[in-house]
């Protein structure tokens, strides 16, 4: 059994993750579990970078194979924004303390008065593993979908709430209904054919 660290902080992340490779002779364990001091930062221009940096510097630092994600949000409307800021949208305004919701708020205002035809968005997943060997994995996923008017649901978590595709937002979706159309279920697939290769 393959002992892999998930470069994540996230229990909504670190959940999708053990149930997107469940089947896998590996066993997910979480950033927190081998070295929670530490602190990487997320200093790269394109998703690419930032998983890349995450799981180079938790492989290095725990000697075990690592992967990470590095996921966000690109409104067409607001020039592709939040991008590789999702997770710190809008702080120069918000404040340190924000919180999801108060981040979905600033997107939503920032969109007041533009119509549904120009709310496009999509979801996009980028995912590196790094092993101990300096061997790499890379893969990416994206989803296409819109930027609703208001929140809704209360599953998932990040921006899932005013994420659509078709009539339903990310956060209204059951985690098997999400997982077969959402970027990191895309990028997560690609990287669990190419791990099967190695373990």
């Amino acid at each position: 059994m393959l002992k892999l660290v998930a470069a994540t902080k996230n229990k909504g992340k670190l959940e999708e993750f053990r149930r997107l490779l469940d089947g896998l002779p590996v066993e997910v364990i979480s950033w927190a579990e081998v070295c929670a001091e530490l602190d990487v930062e997320e200093t790269g221009t394109t998703f690419e970078e930032n998983a890349f940096l995450k799981a180079d510097a938790i492989c290095q630092a725990s000697g075990l194979p690592a992967f990470a994600d590095d996921s966000g949000l690109c409104i067409d409307a607001l020039d592709g924004a939040p991008g590789v800021y999702t997770a710190r949208y809008g702080a120069e305004i918000l404040g340190a303390g924000a919180v999801d919701d108060d981040r979905m708020d600033l997107a939503l205002k920032r969109m007041e008065g533009i119509p549904k035809e120009k709310r496009t968005a999509r979801f996009v997943s980028a995912i590196c593993c790094v092993f101990p060997d300096g061997k790499r994995l890379q893969c990416r996923g994206v989803c296409e979908g819109y930027i609703g008017f208001s929140k809704a649901g209360s599953g998932g978590f990040g921006y899932d709430p005013i994420f659509y595709v078709g009539e339903k937002s990310f956060a209204e979706m059951s985690g098997g209904e999400k997982d077969s159309i959402s970027h990191r279920g895309k990028a997560m697939l690609n990287f669990k054919k190419e791990l099967a290769l190695l373990v």
